[in-house]
């Protein structure tokens, strides 16, 4: 849209703020990124979300948009006219948000106990409820190339940053996800090969470089 100023305020490593950079490259929306540093968070970041003082952050001609699935919907309700994400039909709508829904309630919180819990028992269960939400997910991709159908959506935006945090899941659990759910990651690689999701997710290993330090800052080595 003509006039419209985009900035984003993300940290690089984070699986919510790569959702709406994929989100913002499948609707090929130019925009400011700033990084931010979340030991010592910008002005700019506390005013525009001082609820949550979280990132990312969408600013749209001055006004914020925070947290991650409500700043993709809000995207691709803006910039309706190319890559819709969400589905039209209000069922298929309504089923899209129950699983991103699913993955922040379920595999988010499953993937931070396996990389921050100091525990051997609680990473074992931690793992094994990882494994099971995954092959959950699969069984609802069956096989479809996308969540979404055809075509990439809703539901693979919110999902597919994690794999670039497969790496760390894997090492500080040492298991490894691929022969437990092989169509989930056979998915996840379709959705690399689109531009939008390559160049935005973050390098696996710079996340877990970025783990390690958090752990050693925090005495959880």
């Amino acid at each position: 849209m003509a006039g419209d100023k985009a900035v984003l305020l993300d940290f690089y490593v984070s699986m919510f703020g790569m959702r709406v950079r994929v989100a913002l490259a499948e609707k090929g929306i130019e925009h400011e990124y700033k990084e931010e540093n979340l030991a010592n968070k910008s002005q700019l970041l506390l005013e525009m979300n001082p609820i949550h003082k979280k990132i990312p952050v969408l600013i749209h001609n001055g006004k914020p948009i925070c947290e991650s699935l409500i700043i993709v919907q809000y995207i691709d309700e803006v910039w309706h006219d190319k890559n819709p994400l969400l589905p039209s039909d209000p069922y298929q709508r309504a089923q899209a948000r129950f699983w991103a829904d699913f993955i922040d309630k379920k595999v988010y919180i499953a993937g931070k106990q396996i990389v921050w819990t100091t525990k051997v028992e609680d990473q074992k269960a931690a793992k094994k409820e990882f494994i099971e939400m995954l092959k959950i997910l699969e069984e609802e991709l069956g096989n479809k190339p996308y969540f979404g159908g055809e075509n990439l959506g809703f539901v693979d935006v919110a999902l597919i940053t994690f794999y670039s945090w497969f790496y760390t899941y894997e090492t500080c659990g040492n298991f490894k996800i691929e022969p437990e759910c092989p169509k989930l990651v056979e998915w996840a690689k379709r959705c690399m090969q689109r531009e939008s999701v390559s160049k935005s997710l973050a390098d696996p290993h710079k996340i877990y470089d970025f783990v390690l330090s958090m752990k050693k800052k925090h005495g959880k080595e």
